[in-house]
């Protein structure tokens, strides 16, 4: 049965579309955050190691979170290893990924990246279908990526 929540079939559609597409960034990036975590060397190898297991750790909170969405507007969410590669905005993390300020950087990139896609497509859209639920729910996700983000840029200075 498909929510009655005032607004449009199509534009619930287009909703979950954007949160399948924010849902395939989450993985992405919660998988490139487990390699960093068991991959890192060097100095502060420890507190490193810590830092990604905390970071992994709330993004697979953000992934529940954004999959219970889809399906709370009546759609299905995304699940496979396929689907995630295909729907994704992230480039899939290629290299060897042990150097600190390498994996720091690309885990960098990949925050900002999600958090300009929130910006610029899935914020606007949920505000102009009225979408109030949605628009708070990504803004929320948003800001946790810009702390998360913030925290990696503190370990290069």
């Amino acid at each position: 049965m498909k929510p009655n929540i005032e607004i449009p079939a199509a534009e619930l559609e287009k909703i979950a579309a954007l949160l399948n597409g924010l849902l395939a960034d989450e993985y992405v990036i919660y998988t490139k955050t487990r390699n960093a975590h068991w991959n890192i060397q060097g100095q502060n190898f420890m507190e490193l190691h810590k830092f990604f297991q905390s970071q992994y750790e709330q993004l697979f909170i953000i992934i529940d979170d954004v999959g219970e969405r889809v399906r709370m507007l009546g759609h299905f969410a995304i699940g496979s290893l396929k689907d995630f590669l295909k729907f994704t905005h992230l480039p899939e993390q290629t290299n060897e990924f042990t150097d600190q300020r390498q994996v720091l950087k690309a885990l960098i990139a990949d925050h900002e990246s999600i958090i300009r896609n929130i910006r610029m497509e899935i914020a606007p859209v949920s505000e102009s279908s009225n979408d109030i639920g949605s628009t708070d729910f990504v803004t929320g996700i948003m800001e946790q990526h810009e702390k998360m983000a913030w925290m990696l840029r503190a370990y290069l200075g």
